[in-house]
């Protein structure tokens, strides 16, 4: 085991006013849960498989407001083993399950996020609409794998709204930015953005919790990589919607409704003792 792959299986600790914080406000930003070492060599390997993965075929003032918004890439942590060690880390599952109050997380999906420059915004929306499931136990650790200064932009949270759970159906869109704009708004909610962030430093937000991201105008690529946890136990709910239906048979091979969420795509990555 190189030293990389030690940090990943070392825990990080969180102190009990940041596991409250998150419970109240449905988001937490966390530093150096990954050190500089470790996420320079993650970098390189996910940034390769972006690259030679990327469907896209149109320069980005082509696209639609979801292709604008960034180049996404799933399931890479069966990609390679480099890949399945960082995807599948202790480190990060432990953090997971502290803030969801579990005892154990599978592996939902792992999604690269790659912002091009020029690329546009990320609308307001809610991921949990994509997922057919029977819990609100989800939560997604945003990682940032190179440092993003101000002018590139992070992620902007509603806090609180994971305790409204679904608020609007309304896949990621120009209609959904408007929407759900309009009732953050409308109900006062506070905004809250973390600003610039380092590479190593991540935040964690619930599946409901309403959140976007600030289109790049600089040069600079916004390189980040997600992965989307499960409560262990969590059963697959029936799917509300087509896109749900997609989730299902993409995500949960061999199941269906009624089934544990435990195919060989949503390993058990950790279990407290």
């Amino acid at each position: 085991m190189n030293k990389w792959e030690q940090e990943l299986s070392q825990e990080y600790t969180l102190i009990e006013d940041q596991i409250r914080k998150y419970e109240e406000d449905g988001h937490i930003f966390l530093t150096n849960v990954l050190g500089n070492e470790a996420i320079a060599q993650y970098e390189k390997h996910i940034t390769d498989w972006v690259m030679n993965l990327n469907k896209h075929d149109k320069p980005v003032a082509q696209r639609d407001t979801y292709g604008k918004a960034f180049i996404q890439i799933g399931n890479l942590w069966r990609r390679s083993e480099d890949l399945r060690g960082f995807v599948t880390a202790r480190r990060f599952a432990k953090i997971a399950a502290d803030l969801m109050g579990v005892d154990g997380v599978r592996i939902y999906h792992d999604q690269a996020l790659f912002k091009e420059p020029g690329g546009g915004h990320t609308p307001w929306h809610q991921d949990q609409i994509y997922w057919p499931l029977d819990t609100s136990n989800t939560i997604t650790m945003w990682m940032p794998l190179v440092p993003i200064p101000h002018e590139v932009g992070t992620m902007t949270f509603a806090a609180g709204t994971h305790k409204l759970g679904y608020v609007s159906r309304q896949e990621i869109s120009d209609e959904s930015h408007r929407t759900l704009g309009q009732f953050i708004e409308g109900k006062s909610i506070p905004q809250v953005n973390y600003g610039a962030m380092a590479a190593g430093d991540a935040t964690f937000h619930a599946g409901w919790t309403i959140h976007s991201a600030p289109g790049n105008p600089t040069e600079y690529m916004r390189k980040v990589m997600t992965v989307i946890y499960v409560a262990d136990g969590v059963r697959i709910a029936e799917p509300a919607s087509k896109a749900q239906e997609n989730d299902m048979k993409h995500w949960f091979p061999g199941l269906g409704p009624g089934d544990l969420v435990a195919s060989e795509l949503n390993p058990l990555v950790y279990r407290r003792a």
